[in-house]
């Protein structure tokens, strides 16, 4: 059996999986799988291209487009690891990522559900960014993102995706129920996850225009924790560190979408996100609180 499964969804991403297939060869860890969910792809050359793998390349395929997180769901049952990932066909590792991953887990103990690393922005923009764990700050944004090498059990025991979220932050609404299961994550502080930005992606080219929607779905499923004296609870518990969310910030958001119609509250989410893209801010430098460390640390 495999000590990791690495599961891809992949709809109509061919052209991606010879850089993708190249970035796992070069894993300095190797006894893991790769599970690609083929999610109803009608694209012919992706088609052509999954029926060309290795035979050691396990290929499932959904007879109709089911998104994201069916697509995983589906991979994660199908993985015969204890430890599950994650990666979008058009992502990549750094060498060491697994290697680095599968060692903290090795070592951690059961309360421990995840391993991540901080990331760093390809395609559109250039720039490393810092993942965390914060109970309170997953509230308002996902700060831990998607890509973890996780255990099984923990992903079964968090629900499972929701195969409901078919218009994105599928990832954040898992990670907000994966944390608030009472799993811990460690982070290691590198830039191994190597995350594609691109202006046609899910994120900006649907996501965010519906962000307070999505949003909002998020806090109607969890309204207990969305209640002030929670609120209040949560962020007097958490630590504050430098790339932490502050109490004025969160708050703002709060009082903002309820204020705003949708289409103005996701207009500036999407507004601020492409200002993020933009060649004066795309200068390839960490941004502040990144801090990248050769070590790791336990968050929850």
């Amino acid at each position: 059996m495999p000590t990791i499964s690495v599961v891809v969804p992949c709809y109509n991403g061919g052209k991606f999986i010879d850089q993708l297939l190249a970035s796992l060869a070069r894993q300095t860890f190797r006894d893991f799988e790769i599970v690609i969910v083929d999610d109803g792809s009608p694209d012919p050359a992706t088609q052509a291209k999954l029926a060309s793998l290795d035979p050691a390349i396990r290929v499932i395929r959904h007879p109709v487009n089911r998104r994201m997180s069916a697509a995983r769901n589906t991979g994660f049952s199908a993985a015969r690891a204890d430890l599950i990932m994650a990666l979008d066909c058009d992502d990549q590792l750094e060498p060491t990522y697994l290697e680095e991953c599968y060692k903290v887990m090795q070592s951690a103990p059961p309360e421990v559900g995840f391993a991540f690393t901080h990331l760093r922005q390809t395609g559109a923009c250039h720039a490393v960014e810092t993942r965390y764990c914060n109970a309170y700050d997953v509230l308002f944004k996902n700060v831990l993102g998607y890509s973890m090498v996780m255990r099984k059990s923990a992903w079964l025991k968090a629900g499972k995706y929701d195969e409901t979220m078919i218009d994105g932050y599928e990832d954040w609404e898992f990670n907000l129920r994966l944390i608030h299961a009472g799993y811990q994550g460690v982070e290691i502080q590198k830039p191994l996850f190597l995350y594609n930005v691109s202006m046609t992606g899910m994120m900006m080219s649907h996501s965010s225009s519906r962000h307070a929607a999505l949003w909002r779905k998020i806090r109607t499923k969890h309204r207990q924790l969305y209640r002030p004296l929670n609120l209040i609870r949560l962020f007097r518990a958490s630590p504050r560190g430098p790339s932490e969310a502050s109490l004025l910030r969160t708050v703002g958001a709060l009082v903002l979408t309820n204020i705003l119609p949708d289409a103005w509250f996701s207009a500036v989410i999407h507004s601020m996100r492409s200002r993020r893209l933009s060649p004066a801010n795309n200068v390839g430098t960490p941004k502040p609180g990144s801090a990248i460390a050769a070590n790791s640390r336990a968050v929850g």
